[in-house]
């Protein structure tokens, strides 16, 4: 015999704030309220979160970004010297 009983919500997404814990709002899914959801993008803003990665070495032409980013900051610093 099935059950007409909705599927429940994996404790992944148990219906809770990731930030206070409290129920989550419709409007601002998965969080309860604007103020928490500010808050997650504020840490993603300030790289309190991070996707984890390699280091990369090369730009998707296959140059090397840090090589570039160095020339460029000695050209700075002699445009600095002689003025």
């Amino acid at each position: 015999m099935a059950s007409k009983d909705p599927p429940r919500a994996s404790t992944a997404d148990s219906g809770r704030c990731p930030i206070c814990r409290a129920p989550t709002e419709r409007d601002y899914r998965p969080f309860c309220s604007g103020p928490c959801r500010d808050v997650d993008l504020l840490r993603w803003l300030r790289g309190t979160y991070a996707i984890p990665g390699g280091q990369v070495d090369a730009d998707e032409d296959g140059e090397d970004t840090s090589v570039k980013r160095a020339s460029y900051l000695r050209e700075d610093k002699d445009e600095d010297a002689t003025e």
